[in-house]
């Protein structure tokens, strides 16, 4: 389904990446994909992920970086400027408003077990919402391929997430060519 040709307010741009930066606690990538794909309907799960895909490889990060892409899509630079400002305005003054309660209460033991228990549960989010759009994406022996390196150098060669996306980069071109011509 390519939804691209739906018009999409600014206002309904700048409300949809404000509630992702809202409720995108641990990362935005879990709240950016319900809201973009589930809830409103933006874009098709294999265009949000060549979109976050894309956003991945470039510098900064990745879901902002998604956020310019689609705004961009239905309101030209205008949508991406109100993206990025959804997306990050009202996290930053919330993340200043949490820095400075952190400055007075951070040395409580409870404020320490309290950090590690929401890191665990975002690490959580972030694998549910990984397995969730491989599920739905439908990927085809070069798309596994592509997956199997990835694991391998991360995970079993413990090479850097920065030097293995370098390395997919033109593997998955290459790949995709090869398998292309068969």
């Amino acid at each position: 389904m390519n939804t691209s040709k739906r018009s999409v307010s600014l206002f309904e741009l700048f409300k949809g990446f404000a509630t992702i930066g809202l409720l995108g606690f641990g990362g935005v990538a879990v709240m950016a994909r319900h809201v973009i794909v589930e809830q409103y309907k933006w874009l098709s799960e294999k265009e949000y992920a060549t979109i976050l895909g894309m956003g991945q490889v470039l510098p900064g990060a990745n879901v902002v970086n998604a956020s310019v892409v689609i705004g961009d899509r239905f309101q030209g630079p205008k949508g991406s400027i109100v993206c990025v400002l959804g997306i990050m305005v009202l996290p930053i003054i919330i993340l200043l408003l949490f820095a400075m309660l952190y400055d007075q209460f951070g040395q409580l033991p409870a404020v320490s077990v309290a950090l590690t228990g929401a890191g665990a549960a975002a690490a959580g989010m972030v694998l549910a919402t990984g397995l969730k759009m491989a599920i739905k994406v439908k990927l085809d022996l070069a798309g596994w391929l592509i997956v199997g390196f990835a694991i391998l150098g991360v995970v079993v060669l413990r090479v850097s997430m920065v030097y293995v996306v370098l390395a997919l980069i033109p593997t998955a071109l290459i790949v995709t060519a090869w398998l292309g011509k068969k």
